[in-house]
């Protein structure tokens, strides 16, 4: 059943707006320019979040800074993906109390993925006292409210109900690079794979307009960015809930065919909604780098049923099969989980038999990591962590190997790269395929699109000469 995406509505938005009018001019009044950190851990999503959330603070009359000590404010924007991420966030909260001990004023917020889940939320609101705000992803956009209260009135703030969420258009956002920018075109997920928690704490799926992506994407465009990433939990399913008959691959090729020079990217993909058409789209448009991040997660069929992925390994090289015949420069990416909960030795074969027939540029690899409140943590988990632990080691060496042999046949080819930044006194850029390329050239070379001759390669990069 189609439905309309919901909104926050503009009268809520002023309201936020005015309260960061009001907390900008109790800082003049002050005579003071307030600092404010906002630390992110987790996935792009979350770095477009923390954007906002430092746009949403310059309003409200702060400067950013890039630490703790003297911040008047701090943000930590978590993620709840995985238990080791968790464990860090709490460690690294906790040792705020020193920070706050020196600077009684500090105001100190804890928001993100892990806020979305209640029993964790519960947790950081009693056991650490001097955190003063809590706020889960669908509250980001009262946060200037969330900052009056505790501010202004002097109270502790919470904003952690459950709900299916919302799409909150035109908040302020200060991006952390002048030459790439994320743009999050839809929120959630409906596909609820049993090992991910992100269904409960980001709600369901729900997409924004296409005329409203289009606009930020023209904004970037004029303001020089060179690269944008279009970003969603599963952007395959993208506008499934508004009913326009507009799917990822038609947006994808309208903002292809936007005026300037750009390179266009998008992540993460599903393999269940991946579909020709998208390749198609892909291979027709030159602006659309031919790079595609498409998790597997596993190559056995059992375990893809058990995790609940709606496909399975053959379906999945038939995506890899098409995708490479319409453009055989393709770099095809991945995720993959080693030790779900009942994997076997013979399964886990099939894991490392399908990345040898695929032959990834690059894997993300993760050990199994069970999230409490998701189907997989309840399920038995024979394997010993050792056992585990040496098939991620056999994954990962055969990963890298695959990768320097991929990276060596660049040696000798010339290609279009965009020159982003620097690592010590050598030029960092990215090819088409997101490959990270690093040279000898002048700094004023950074945010150009040059030719780079190919000429030495590592497992984890490519060493380039600029090239006519």
């Amino acid at each position: 059943m189609e439905r309309k995406t919901p909104l926050i509505s503009a009268e809520d938005l002023r309201r936020q707006a005015e309260i960061s009018d009001y907390i900008k001019s109790f800082w003049e009044g002050q005579g003071k320019t307030p600092l404010a950190y906002v630390e992110t851990y987790g996935c792009q999503q979350n770095e477009a979040d923390s954007e906002q959330l430092r746009g949403m603070l310059e309003r409200c009359g702060y400067g950013l800074t890039d630490g703790p000590e003297d911040a008047d404010v701090i943000v930590i924007n978590t993620c709840a993906i995985r238990e080791h991420a968790e464990q860090r966030v709490f460690g690294n909260v906790g040792a705020l109390v020193h920070t706050k001990r020196r600077h009684p004023g500090q105001k100190i917020f804890v928001c993100g993925c892990m806020m979305g889940q209640p029993e964790v939320a519960e947790r950081m609101k009693k056991s650490y006292v001097h955190v003063d705000g809590v706020f889960n992803p669908h509250h980001l956009w009262q946060f200037p409210e969330l900052l009056y209260r505790v501010l202004i009135r002097h109270k502790k703030a919470a904003a952690t109900e459950n709900s299916d969420g919302a799409i909150a258009e035109g908040l302020p956002v200060v991006r952390t690079n002048r030459l790439k920018a994320w743009v999050s075109i839809m929120y959630g997920c409906n596909n609820f794979c049993t090992y991910c928690i992100v269904p409960y704490v980001r709600g369901r799926e729900r997409s924004r307009l296409p005329e409203d992506i289009l606009a930020e994407c023209r904004e970037l465009i004029a303001q020089g960015y060179k690269e944008i990433t279009l970003l969603g939990q599963n952007v395959n399913s993208y506008g499934k809930d508004l009913g326009l008959g507009v799917d990822f691959a038609d947006l994808l090729a309208s903002i292809a065919k936007l005026d300037g020079e750009f390179v266009l990217r998008f992540m993460t993909s599903h393999p269940r909604d991946a579909s020709r058409k998208l390749f198609d789209v892909m291979a027709a448009h030159p602006k659309i780098a031919h790079q595609f991040h498409l998790p597997f997660q596993s190559g056995n069929d059992r375990v893809l049923k058990a995790m609940n992925r709606h496909y399975d390994r053959a379906q999945y090289l038939s995506l890899i099969e098409y995708g490479r015949k319409v453009m055989p420069d393709i770099v095809f990416t991945s995720d993959v989980i080693v030790g779900f909960p009942g994997e076997t030795a013979e399964e886990f074969e099939d894991t490392l038999t399908l990345i040898e027939q695929v032959r990834f540029d690059a894997l993300f690899t993760f050990i199994f990591s069970p999230r409490p409140g998701t189907p997989a943590a309840r399920m038995d988990d024979p394997t010993p962590k050792a056992e585990k632990n040496a098939r991620f080691d056999r994954l990962v060496a055969l990963q890298n190997r695959i990768s320097e042999e991929k990276h060596r046949d660049y040696i000798g080819r010339t290609l279009r790269v965009l020159v982003d930044g620097t690592d010590g006194d050598q030029l960092t850029a990215r090819t088409d395929g997101g490959r990270l390329v690093r040279m000898q050239g002048d700094k004023e070379l950074i945010g150009k699109f040059i030719s780079a001759t190919i000429t030495d390669a590592t497992t984890w990069s490519l060493v380039a000469e600029i090239g006519a």
